[in-house]
């Protein structure tokens, strides 16, 4: 977590200590465990193009309540998604064959109408990716790109959580993980990559 996301989350647990105060019995701790999906994601350099495939996301996600008021809630937030694998595909055929990804990105989520049955809530972070390139290129060949390789990543997105049972609840949510480019063994491309998925699951709360 950098500086930035730090002194954000102190200033607002320190607003939540002076403001705040918490409904008596309120769970203070989420922890969401989500399945979900990475879309296609179209790529286009100075002379090629490729198509990064859509992959399965495997998600975590622990959240603390900073504060509640009637009508919403603050969190402080960890998400972390895995992929295993997504496939590229260009007409080069001296690109990377496959990217496995690991994002980790804190940040805050605001909840609205914490304590009602139906609760959407929006999040937003920054932290992590981890992309792990293919040893082989599409063509068969030995991959020159790195085989591991880290970037910046920023995240966004928004969801709804449905009481179900007790401590445990329904998820479902979508965010977009902005992030600086995988080693696709080509200088063309450039920049900062779209990975949205869509997902749900559960979450389980406790004090």
């Amino acid at each position: 977590m950098n500086i930035r996301n730090i002194a954000i989350l102190l200033t607002l647990s320190g607003a939540a200590a002076v403001y705040g105060q918490d409904p008596e019995g309120a769970a203070k701790h989420e922890v969401g465990l989500t399945l979900g999906g990475l879309f296609n994601a179209g790529r286009s350099g100075a002379s090629t193009k490729l198509e990064l495939g859509p992959g399965t996301a495997l998600q975590a996600n622990y959240g603390y309540r900073l504060f509640e008021r009637t009508n919403y809630s603050l969190y402080g937030e960890v998400h972390f998604l895995a992929n295993p694998q997504r496939q590229v595909s260009s007409q080069d055929q001296t690109l990377t064959r496959d990217v496995a990804t690991i994002f980790v990105t804190p940040g805050v989520r605001l909840k609205l109408f914490p304590r009602k049955a139906i609760a959407p809530y929006v999040a937003v972070g920054g932290g992590y990716a981890a992309f792990e390139q293919s040893t082989t290129s599409l063509n068969g060949k030995p991959n020159g790109a790195s085989r591991e390789l880290s970037r910046g990543a920023f995240d966004y997105g928004g969801g709804v959580d449905v009481r179900f049972w007790k401590f445990v609840g329904l998820r479902a949510e979508v965010r977009d993980f902005y992030t600086g480019s995988p080693a696709y063994n080509s200088a063309a491309f450039r920049g900062g990559q779209h990975n949205i998925v869509a997902g749900g699951g559960l979450v389980l709360r406790f004090r």
